[in-house]
């Protein structure tokens, strides 16, 4: 497995990954709209095919994952993504990292805040808001969870 740069790789794979696991390359977040094949990020390659990929946006004093990817979950891929993120970050003095998810999104809960994330804000019905622009987005979880709400969550870097 390699690590590489998102600019590094073919668009066109990049873009069939987040239609295949997002439904379009567009994220739709209470902080903005995001075409995720126009944003920085990283990817884990195998083989040429992409198995994790996380994106992110800049902002002045933090940067926010717009995505974090990982085909096969439990297996380290996730962390490295994040980690290289977490590095990228440090070495442009950013002292925090930002992310919003959805309130059903356990895993991801459980993913960021074992690696030092806090819920920081709740954003209610901010899902409700996407769905005028995105209207794919489902309104109830595999799990049986009304997608509502948005979680802030955020790291200060050390």
């Amino acid at each position: 497995m390699v690590i590489t740069d998102l600019s590094n790789f073919d668009k066109r794979k990049i873009r069939k990954f987040f239609e295949e696991n997002w439904g379009s390359v567009e994220m739709v977040l209470s902080t903005g709209v995001y075409n995720c094949i126009d944003l920085p990020g990283f990817l884990i390659i195998e083989e040429n095919e992409i198995k994790g990929l996380i994106t992110y946006f800049k902002n002045n004093d933090y940067w926010e994952i717009i995505s974090l990817d990982a085909i096969v979950e439990n297996n380290g891929i996730g962390t490295k993504l994040l980690n290289c993120l977490e590095n990228e970050a440090k070495s442009h003095n950013i002292k925090w990292i930002k992310l919003i998810t959805t309130n059903d999104n356990i895993r991801a809960l459980t993913f960021y805040q074992k690696r030092g994330f806090r819920i920081v804000n709740i954003i209610p019905f901010a899902v409700d808001k996407a769905r005028e622009i995105k209207p794919e987005i489902p309104f109830v979880s595999d799990h049986g969870i009304p997608i509502r709400d948005e979680l802030l969550l955020e790291k200060v870097l050390t």
